[in-house]
Order: C-alpha cells, then structure tokens, then sequence
C-alpha cells in the first residue's frame, strides 16, 4: 500500500468533537469518492503521551496500491472538491506520504 499521512488540529474557533465530527461526517463523504482509495482509517487523538505532541485532535490515513494512484487520486476533481471544502479553517496540518509495510500482526 501506498498512503497519505494527514495530522489535524482544528481551527481555534472549533472545539474538539465539532472537528471530527465534521471530520468523520461532511468531510468524510468527499474524501471516500477519491478515485483508487483503498482504505482509511482515522484516529481521533485524545491524548498525547509527551507536552510536544499536544495540541492535535487526529489522523488519517488514507491508502491506495500505488504512489502512482495516490497521485492520480490528488489531481482529481474529488481532491480539489475536499480542499475546497477545507477552505481557510486556520488549523494545522501535517501531509506525508509512503510505502507501508507491516511490521506485526498479533
């Protein structure tokens, strides 16, 4: 799989659970109509294990077969739509992308 990392903070005006819920909900069925899209999962944070990693409120991440797919997925008309609806919300966000490659499974 190749996936596309994303770490969000709200934007200040939002409180924690306005955010994912409109993370998990509005915003959610854009991101799901993006061509190639495997997977994803999202993790809502609710606490941080050291003060520098404070202050974010969940990730995503979405996986497709390819790099090539994922990038294919990021010039499509459903990706413009999704940042389009993002807009100027003030949050943070951090955007990664790689290879995965499991390293346990229980």
């Amino acid at each position: 799989m190749y996936n596309l990392v994303l770490l969000a903070s709200r934007p200040p005006d939002w409180t924690h659970e306005q955010f994912i819920d409109w993370w998990r909900g509005e915003h959610a069925e854009l991101t799901c109509r993006l061509p190639g899209l495997r997977a994803w999962r999202h993790t809502e944070i609710d606490s941080a294990l050291e003060s520098r990693s404070q202050g974010w409120d969940g990730v995503s991440v979405l996986s497709f077969d390819s790099e090539d797919d994922l990038r294919k997925a990021l010039a499509s008309p459903e990706w413009a739509a999704a940042v389009a609806q993002v807009g100027d919300m003030r949050g943070r966000r951090i955007a990664v992308m790689g290879h995965e490659r499991e390293m346990y499974s229980g």
